[in-house]
């Protein structure tokens, strides 16, 4: 969806309140592609802040499928997002002068969906669980352990005993 800014950009003191839809469906990037099963509107805050230059206010609530990290099933995770973006007018926006890029902007037009997703791939969390005492799945067959115990030996030692170890079974040995 697209909104246009040019008025926010060239009338000053203009301030408008704005609601639009979100119409992504999903959120890809490196770590997967997330599914979105509930979305709310966008509520916008369109603000001059002075020759050729906007604020954008928002927030939103998106709800996204991503799977546990430690068993890997799949789990409904809320992502609220409230954001403040400083905009300027095509015209006279450089990439070598903004620290802050603008690639949700084609010309004088604010790319909502581009925007939504900038801001929910900076929101995702870093650590995804079904429930917080979740067991996982186990190293060796990969059973879930929340449903059960597999009875496979996961006994791992500690790599710092090992140079004692061999001490004992050296002395197994004579």
């Amino acid at each position: 969806m697209l909104i246009n800014l040019s008025d926010a950009l060239a009338s000053e003191g203009y301030v408008a309140e704005r609601q639009t839809e979100i119409e992504l469906t999903k959120i890809s990037c490196r770590m997967g592609e997330f599914p979105i099963i509930e979305k709310e509107p966008v509520s916008l805050t369109l603000t001059n802040l002075g020759e050729n230059k906007a604020s954008v206010e928002g927030k939103t609530e998106l709800t996204l499928v991503m799977n546990c990290d430690r068993c890997l099933k799949p789990v409904p995770t809320k992502i609220p997002l409230h954001f403040l973006r400083q905009v300027v007018s095509p015209d006279v926006y450089s990439k070598e002068d903004e620290d802050d890029e603008q690639n949700f902007m084609e010309g004088y037009q604010l790319n909502i969906d581009d925007l939504i997703k900038n801001e929910c791939l900076m929101d995702l969390p870093t650590k995804v669980l079904c429930k917080p005492d979740c067991k996982g799945i186990c190293m060796q067959c990969g059973k879930d352990l929340n449903e059960g115990e597999c009875g496979c030996d996961r006994f791992v030692p500690d790599p710092r005993m090992a140079r004692i170890k061999d001490i004992f079974e050296a002395e197994r040995e004579v």
